[in-house]
């Protein structure tokens, strides 16, 4: 039974992702089971970022991830839920560019679901300063998520604090990695979402997709659905943690992406392990929509599974 275990999390391991060992090492039973319910938030506090980086894509995008009665407040004042919080956001130039550098995001999650995130970033605008100048500040937000039906949260506070202000000496966009941040917490958060639901997923693979995992190939929906009720179900809890993540544009507008992941799964007799996975993603994106979509995914073992360190 012990090899059969081990052989079924290997699978896991390779169709799955995430996380450095030391990192997967240090996780709780209670992490792992919760990690699904982080990918959320952090899925969620991704896309927060879209509306004012490529403002194309929409004011519903931004919507979606509100709660209505949401409190918006930073130093322009207090939006109080959709209407106010549209407004603000439709008075911000076109002209400007705007990027956020995600410097560190914490999330708790709360006994009845709800969740705090607290995130650390450095803001980088072209077109505010009158001589031409890349205004640049430090900022701090703090933000309070409310569960809904579906593993995406949503914000019903959010606060904005300014700790510094001042120049850089270059703009340096931020859109594509926030865009793919968010699409891969999302693939996370629905693999590993205890549910096993398949369709939420649709969503997020594109036409003529191809999963290379170490099990086959998979091209159609069909056979990730068979992949997620067998191999993808045979821990009873897993989690990814990202410990290295590079995003390139490509000329025809898809991206390519590696991450380096620590996984930790506990098995159904109680057992944990951990191992660290590569994964190389080419994504297609359409700023219109919720989520880019995964085109291919190639997997690479950069650290066997072993037991987890008690």
């Amino acid at each position: 039974m012990k090899n059969t275990l081990t052989s079924l999390a290997l699978a896991t391991v390779l169709g799955f992702t995430t996380a450095t060992t030391a990192l997967a090492d240090d996780m709780t039973a209670t992490q792992i089971k919760n990690g699904y319910l982080e990918h959320g938030a952090l899925a969620q506090y991704h896309r927060w970022y879209q509306v004012y980086e490529r403002a194309e894509g929409g004011i519903d995008n931004a919507l979606d991830i509100l709660a209505e009665d949401v409190v918006v407040t930073s130093g322009l004042g207090v939006a109080n839920g959709h209407e106010q919080y549209a407004q603000r956001v439709s008075q911000l130039p076109q002209s400007w560019q705007n990027a956020h550098h995600v410097r560190d995001v914490q999330v708790s999650i709360n006994d009845d679901g709800s969740m705090a995130l607290t995130a650390d970033i450095t803001y980088l605008n072209a077109g505010l300063l009158e001589d031409g100048g890349i205004r640049t500040a430090d900022l701090t937000y703090t933000m309070a998520l409310a569960p809904t039906d579906s593993v995406l949260p949503k914000f019903t506070e959010i606060t904005i604090a300014q700790n510094s202000d001042g120049t850089a000496d270059e703009f340096v966009d931020a859109y594509a990695e926030n865009r793919l941040r968010s699409l891969v917490h999302y693939w996370l958060a629905l693999i590993e979402d205890p549910s096993r639901n398949p369709e939420p997923v649709r969503e997020i693979l594109a036409d003529g997709f191809a999963l290379n995992f170490s099990s086959g190939a998979i091209t159609d929906f069909a056979g990730f659905e068979a992949w997620l009720a067998g191999p993808g179900s045979q821990v009873a809890a897993s989690t990814h943690v990202i410990s290295e993540f590079s995003v390139m544009e490509n000329a025809d507008g898809t991206y390519e992406m590696t991450v380096d992941f620590d996984w930790a799964g506990i098995l159904p007799d109680g057992s944990e392990l951990v191992a660290k996975t590569r994964h190389n993603w080419t994504v297609n994106n359409d700023d219109t929509e919720r989520f880019a979509r995964i085109l291919t995914v190639d997997v690479e073992v950069l650290e066997p599974f072993r037991p987890g360190t008690d």
